[in-house]
């Protein structure tokens, strides 16, 4: 009767997971995500090769924006080199998760860009529209840090849900630019807001082709849209096999780009409202009149003045 009710007592209490089962989320192929690129088809140790190599943007453009940015962020907080920081774990998890398709590459992966929202929110998500029992930054960033820590934790219940998350909160950040910007005259920033846009919304339909209309793609032996895109070419002159040629990098391209977009606007507006006497305004790398390239913020003065904007 006593072993009875030990035995009872015992199962009772939660038992910590198996070495083999917390090896097995790190295990290649444990997600449940698997995306329209053929598996090991370039490498034997690299599950989506073109997916994992297009993850080096991040490398590249996350330097370039710590250092086109930080004029700004010295100025406003230095905080705001987080974002960028962040988003060089983003490329880093990125390219973990295509190599391996691993649960736990996964939840990297989604989780960093969770946190890259949380940093921008933080730091600016305007004053005005904090909930009525938000004093200050300080207090917004508390309750965003509570939020993300639940998020993060709750993330674990359905990963397969986690990237339509992700997107919902694009969504917001979509509706408080709009907001915003209603009452904005300038050029330069209305032009920046809708190259943000439709970059997000290229990106977007690469995500939604690869993960809904793999097989039309591989039909058209055109399955490489969630990181880059590409088309097979027979050589005529050569006695190679089929080769893949590189056209453009897509969709981690795309992403990144609009992130150096969406935050160097947003940064703008937050500057124009906490720091006018620094008196903020865009340009573009590697060459201002170009209008094209990466935006970024200068402080052109010191005189107390607001922007339209």
């Amino acid at each position: 009767m006593e072993r009875a009710a030990v035995d009872a007592f015992l199962k009772g209490i939660p038992s910590f997971p198996s070495l083999d089962k917390m090896a097995g989320v790190f295990a290649y192929e444990s997600s449940e995500v698997d995306w329209c690129e053929d598996n090991y088809k370039h490498s034997e140790n690299v599950v989506e090769y073109f997916n994992t190599m297009s993850s080096f943007i991040f490398f590249v453009i996350s330097p370039i924006m710590l250092y086109l940015l930080h004029p700004y962020a010295k100025e406003r907080n230095l905080a705001v080199h987080l974002v960028w920081i962040m988003m060089v774990f983003v490329g880093l998890f990125s390219m973990y998760f295509h190599m391996t398709l691993s649960f736990m590459g996964q939840m990297l992966d989604e989780l960093s860009i969770l946190w890259v929202l949380a940093i921008g929110y933080s730091l600016w998500f305007p004053r005005r529209h904090f909930p009525s029992f938000i004093k200050d930054r300080r207090s917004f960033s508390r309750l965003v840090l509570v939020i993300t820590v639940i998020s993060t934790l709750s993330s674990f219940v359905k990963p397969t849900a986690n990237a339509y998350a992700l997107n919902c909160f694009a969504i917001h950040i979509l509706y408080s630019l709009f907001v915003e910007l209603r009452s904005c005259t300038d050029e330069r920033v209305l032009r920046l807001a809708w190259s943000s846009i439709g970059l997000w919304v290229l990106a977007i339909s690469c995500w939604l082709s690869d993960r809904f209309g793999c097989s039309f793609w591989q039909k058209l032996n055109f399955c490489y849209l969630h990181g880059i895109w590409l088309y097979r070419v027979k050589p005529q002159h050569h006695a190679y096999p089929d080769t893949v040629f590189s056209t453009s990098l897509f969709r981690h391209i795309l992403i990144v780009v609009a992130t150096a977009y969406a935050s160097t606007l947003i940064a703008y507006l937050d500057a124009s409202l906490e720091i006018p006497h620094s008196l903020p305004d865009l340009q573009y790398w590697p060459q201002n009149n170009w209008s094209v390239g990466l935006p970024y913020i200068v402080l052109k003065g010191s005189t107390k003045t607001r922007k339209r904007c």
